[in-house]
């Protein structure tokens, strides 16, 4: 195990979370392996918390809390840590996902934020009206963040439905694009990730005004998110939710089975990666 000090608390808000549960378990007078057990989590991801490795999530704050005896100490500290500066109107809807343990998103537009590399994020992102160098690396740096929760020992489950343009909208260029596509093909491994495409030849359909996620907990909708320019809303109201349901169910029915979305997206790579080679596209 690294000593106190290989952790600099000044370093990083994620590097003084690690550095304060550490301080905080010592006082207790617990191994990692002690509190991992107590929290409900593995020993591996304790040490890779202590060692600012990987970023806590909500529960494991406040799991530590409870265990340590704590006022919202380390909640307040991770709300530090995982979503530095973040606008807030987005804030809501981040401390949602943390909870959740399942995702449904329809995207028309754009690959879905869980989804996006980071050279696609960041194309994204800079096409943003007068952003600055600054604000882009700190929103890159959050969205990029926000993809831990597919990375932990217990993730939510994510359904993701998006429009077929989505994926032939060159963003950025070629290789960004090609880059963007494969990812999506790798991370359609994970167990808990599925990923269907609405073809385009599906005309008029109930998700053409904008996108929007759906969190729940244990199979039952709690929460939502609705994309708005230029700014998105997440708000608790049972009707809402239930009509974003509705239309959820409704754009998942015209998608293609999930297999079927898979071939499709390789469909996309095999077309992208030909233009990027200067190849025809037969």
């Amino acid at each position: 195990m690294p000593p106190d000090h290989d952790v600099d608390p000044y370093e990083s808000p994620r590097a003084l979370f690690a550095y304060e549960l550490r301080r905080y378990r010592n006082a207790a007078e617990m191994s990692q392996r002690q509190l991992a057990q107590r929290i409900g989590y593995s020993d591996s991801m304790v040490n890779m918390v202590e060692q600012a490795k990987r970023p806590p999530s909500k529960q494991f704050a406040e799991f530590c809390d409870r265990v340590f005896g704590l006022d919202g100490t380390m909640l307040r500290l991770y709300m530090a840590t995982t979503w530095h500066k973040v606008p807030d109107y987005l804030r809501p809807w981040l401390e949602e996902e943390q909870d959740a343990t399942g995702l449904r998103n329809w995207e028309p537009t754009i690959v879905p934020g869980l989804l996006q590399t980071q050279a696609y994020a960041r194309e994204i992102i800079a096409a943003t009206p007068g952003i600055s160098e600054d604000e882009l690396e700190r929103r890159l740096t959050n969205r990029m963040q926000r993809q831990a929760i597919l990375h932990r020992d217990r993730p939510p489950v994510l359904n993701v439905v998006i429009d077929e343009a989505v994926i032939r909208r060159v963003i950025g260029d070629t290789k960004i694009m090609l880059e963007q596509l494969m990812y999506l093909l790798e991370i359609a491994r994970h167990p808990e990730v599925t990923i269907q495409i609405v073809p385009s030849t599906v005309r008029a359909h109930c998700g053409v005004a904008g996108g929007f996620l759906i969190a729940e907990r244990n199979g039952s909708p709690y929460a939502a998110y609705t994309d708005a320019q230029p700014f998105g809303r997440t708000f608790d109201d049972r009707r809402l939710i239930a009509e974003l349901v509705r239309r959820y169910d409704a754009l998942r029915s015209e998608a293609v089975p999930f297999s079927q979305s898979l071939r499709v997206i390789q469909e996309a790579v095999n077309e992208s990666d030909a233009r990027s080679s200067g190849r025809t596209v037969a």
